[in-house]
């Protein structure tokens, strides 16, 4: 199987999987981690350019799992985890993990948020180094084995 479609292929498992935990995943915890970790993926780089910050608004206002939470809501955390992390990537990437941590006291919803990460980074079917490495340190933040996610 080729690289793309084990990407493609884990990422719609990972959407799944989410899916079928939608109705466990209602938190202000699992909400502001998974917004944060939306906008580490997008800065994954060190940079997020517009349209890339555009995709991945649109993957969080078009997927189901977060249909619980107000749309402009997290368009709103979202953004302001961006603007954190443009400002200065290091400092705001300190920041940012943090928000993603709060998810750390409810496993189902920390293996939630990773799995965010993953369909996020999948979704435009290139995973790519900098996207694990970034949704790798948030398992670690969560208390999470990478490997458990093929990280």
């Amino acid at each position: 199987m080729a690289l793309w479609d084990r990407i493609k292929e884990s990422a719609q498992s990972m959407q799944a999987q989410l899916e079928a935990k939608k109705n466990d995943l209602k938190s202000g915890a699992f909400r502001d981690a998974s917004m944060a970790m939306c906008a580490l993926v997008a800065a994954a780089d060190g940079t997020i350019d517009p349209s890339e910050r555009s995709k991945v608004a649109q993957l969080i206002a078009t997927n189901e799992v977060l249909e619980n939470f107000p749309a402009e809501d997290l368009q709103r955390r979202f953004e302001a985890n961006c603007d954190r992390l443009t400002a200065d990537f290091d400092f705001g990437k300190v920041s940012v993990l943090q928000e993603v941590a709060k998810a750390r006291k409810k496993p189902a919803e920390a293996r939630a948020v990773i799995q965010i990460g993953i369909v996020i980074g999948g979704a435009d079917g290139d995973f790519d180094k900098d996207e694990q490495s970034v949704v790798r340190e948030a398992c670690y933040t969560l208390d999470l084995p990478p490997h458990e996610f093929d990280l």
